[in-house]
């Protein structure tokens, strides 16, 4: 039998059919400016670095299906951190094992001496993960190994005498993260080794030197670290450095699964050391019965973010995997799972005795916003529907508010369409922001997807600034120029058509702005 005498069966016309709205799709959830490879499985992102005008991004990839597997370096190349141009894969497995986690540098001066002085290579610094060994939990899985390109990345030669860096009978041994380190005049490696963070040096890329080590304390007994990036910031406001770890932690994130935190301190060359008063901030949020750690976002979607090295100018850069491990292979995706948060920039600042980690998007992002509509300030008692107050005929992609809220006010921030609802709360009584998406949309897939997050409020400030960056299937909030973020994925059956704004008490709206991309 024919379609179309199936479809006369159905008592559906080809005209007809082809009229019907969309079902819930893949595409309809495909990132409108986020990056996604164009089929099968992502995760971390790897070997970010900036060479003649190009930003590099690899990223674990699964080119045989949309859920994790044999693991290769995917690559993406852009110039704006905006547009991505998808290249062919960069690295394979071999006999070796498959290819886990690491970073890219530009080595200029050719210290490895696999380019030359007028053709400096881009060397990779990557895992090799043996599967067989891995599987019988035998020590001695996982090494460090090079690959090297002399064509701005776009072809990759592996080194001939991987690996490099052999595991001294560790069962995790991973995801190294190398900076030049100007001081000294060689190359550091952070590594992923069990609970803890391993340090090496070397002069050549080649041969490396154990350091130090730094203990994480984990809170859930099963957690493993992953993805360790050491990062130099100076403290707002002054000419004080100090150094920056981010250790991604799979499982026991503050809200659940996967998630990154930070440390700030200082390092010497050889061994990263706690800063005092950044131990004590972790002590005091011990004694409210806070977190223990400090995290760079308090969505559930942001994990294994590190930063691009050989920027051009003194940007904190860095990007990370838009999932979760608690349910990354079973959202409601087939023919491609994963996405990258947007490209963020860190900076450190002491606000009321405490260190923060802040994140904004990076500035090449809010200069592609088009049609930035000023909004109308107002005053808002009871409910208030932003789109139909100030006139907008679409539901916008970015949205900045700066309200002015009084001390004890509950404000909460709902989007979405019909009965499917996304809500942000701010409370000043309680001194916490909330974040729920148990009614977003498709949530049946995981248990663990639904569930409301929190993060500690620390402002007493009456001016609160939003910024909303919202796709296809995610939700990214910036609170208080990045003080607090959510990051999460959402995956609604409707297109969002509301923006409602509640206070228990008297809120001002002083300026805004709505804009698309």
């Amino acid at each position: 039998m024919t379609l179309k005498k199936i479809l006369a069966v159905l008592g559906i016309s080809l005209p007809g059919l082809l009229a019907l709205p969309l079902a819930a799709s893949d595409e309809n959830y495909r990132p409108a400016f986020h990056y996604a490879p164009q089929h099968n499985w992502m995760n971390d992102p790897n070997g970010m670095v900036y060479v003649d005008g190009e930003y590099h991004l690899f990223y674990q990839y699964n080119p045989y299906g949309h859920a994790w597997g044999p693991m290769h370096w995917g690559h993406a190349v852009s110039r704006d951190l905006y547009s991505w141009q998808e290249l062919p894969i960069a690295l394979y497995p071999d006999q070796l094992g498959t290819i886990f986690s690491g970073s890219a540098v530009f080595d200029k001066n050719n210290t490895s001496g696999l380019g030359t002085k007028d053709n400096p290579p881009l060397v990779a610094i990557y895992t090799y993960n043996h599967q067989f060994r891995e599987h019988k939990s035998l020590p001695a899985g996982q090494s460090q190994a090079l690959a090297y390109s002399l064509d701005k990345g776009r072809s990759w030669q592996k080194y001939a005498h991987n690996p490099v860096l052999t595991n001294p009978a560790e069962r995790d041994f991973r995801d190294p993260k190398v900076f030049w380190f100007e001081a000294d005049q060689k190359w550091i490696m952070s590594l992923a080794v069990n609970k803890k963070i391993s340090f090496y040096s070397s002069s050549n890329l080649i041969q490396w030197q154990h350091e130090s080590d730094l203990a994480v304390d984990l809170s859930a007994e099963n957690a493993v670290v992953e993805c360790p990036d050491l990062i130099p910031l100076y403290i707002e406001g002054s000419t004080t450095q100090k150094y920056v770890l981010l250790v991604s932690v799979n499982h026991g994130a503050v809200n659940g699964g996967s998630g990154t935190q930070y440390f700030v301190g200082d390092f010497d060359g050889k061994t990263f050391s706690l800063d005092s008063q950044f131990s004590a901030q972790l002590q005091q949020n011990i004694q409210q019965g806070e977190s223990p750690a400090e995290w760079l976002d308090y969505g559930a979607d942001n994990y294994a973010g590190v930063g691009w090295s050989n920027l051009p100018d003194q940007r904190a850069l860095t990007i990370g995997w838009m999932n979760n491990w608690d349910y990354a292979q079973n959202t409601p995706l087939k023919s491609w799972r994963g996405a990258m948060t947007l490209p963020r920039e860190l900076s450190l600042a002491q606000t009321n005795g405490r260190y923060v980690v802040k994140s904004i998007p990076a500035r090449e992002i809010t200069a592609r916003i088009k049609q930035n509509i000023a909004l109308t300030p107002n005053k808002i008692s009871g409910k208030y529907e932003l789109l139909t107050a100030q006139g907008l005929n679409e539901f916008p992609q970015y949205v900045q508010l700066q309200l002015n809220s009084q001390a004890g006010s509950r404000i909460e921030l709902e989007l979405g369409a019909g009965r499917e609802r996304s809500r942000l709360t701010i409370d000043r009584d309680q001194m916490q922001v909330l974040f729920d998406r148990n009614k977003s949309g498709l949530t049946e897939f995981s248990d663990k997807f639904v569930g409301v997050q929190r993060a500690p409020l620390r402002s007493k400030q009456d001016n609160i600034t939003l910024e909303l960056y919202i796709d296809n299937s995610s939700i990214e909030i910036f609170i208080n120029q990045g003080e607090v973020v959510f990051t999460n994925q959402i995956f609604p059956t409707q297109k969002p058509s509301q923006l409602i704004i509640k206070s228990n008490k008297p809120l001002a709206l002083t300026a805004g702005h709505a804009g698309y991309f």
